[in-house]
């Protein structure tokens, strides 16, 4: 790609995101231009700003990394996305990819995996930390349903607003939903996770990085 790689940075923690802007901006062709604390503003801003590359966090409130990487594949299809984690288990590393992700990198990793992790994705190609290891990927690819793979889109959302506290009505307001819609799904969302309470719904989303512990 000619010139320097456009970069969207999204975490919601402040001092990550500085701290992020300010190794990037020390590295050769690359630009940040932009900054998000969320799903929602990353997909505004991607819509907007055409960046080269969107840098993602998972766990964050109201909308999620996961579920945000798989509408900007959609909705801002030029811009790659880089799943930021902590997170190296099966499910996630799946779920990233099937939302459409072309990295994953851990946030142990030395500033210069980032560098290259950033490079590689811009070149079209996919990108997944050294750790994560060769029976991740393979499981991701032979593998069935599990974790997160149970719900559809909707009902992500719809659990990671609950598991935050987000009263019905609220919830309801934030999709554009009828309330009626919204106990529709978490009824389905108990049935299909076999849990029968909010509050193991919240474990759920927390076991699975919907929200933070």
């Amino acid at each position: 790609m000619l010139g320097k790689l456009r970069i969207l940075i999204v975490d919601d923690h402040a001092l990550v995101r500085s701290g992020l802007a300010g190794l990037l901006e020390r590295l050769q062709d690359f630009e940040v231009v932009g900054e998000a604390s969320d799903g929602h503003q990353a997909l505004q801003l991607a819509r907007e700003l055409h960046p080269d590359i969107v840098l993602m966090d998972v766990s964050m409130p109201g909308f999620n990394g996961l579920d945000a990487a798989e509408r900007i594949h959609t909705e801002a299809p030029t811009s790659r996305v880089v799943i930021l984690s902590m997170h190296c288990t099966e499910e996630f590393v799946a779920q990233a990819l099937k939302s459409g992700a072309l990295g994953y990198l851990l946030k142990d990793a030395a500033p210069s995996e980032l560098e290259t992790a950033l490079r590689t994705v811009a070149q079209g190609q996919v990108y997944l930390s050294p750790s994560i290891s060769r029976q991740v990927v393979e499981s991701f690819l032979h593998g069935g349903p599990a974790g997160l793979d149970l719900l559809t889109h909707r009902q992500r959302e719809v659990l990671q607003l609950l598991a935050e506290g987000r009263s019905t009505r609220d919830s309801a307001a934030l999709l554009n939903l009828s309330t009626k819609t919204i106990e529709t799904h978490r009824a389905q969302l108990m049935e299909r996770l076999d849990i029968h309470d909010v509050a193991g719904l919240v474990r759920y989303a927390i076991k699975h990085g919907l929200i933070a512990n």
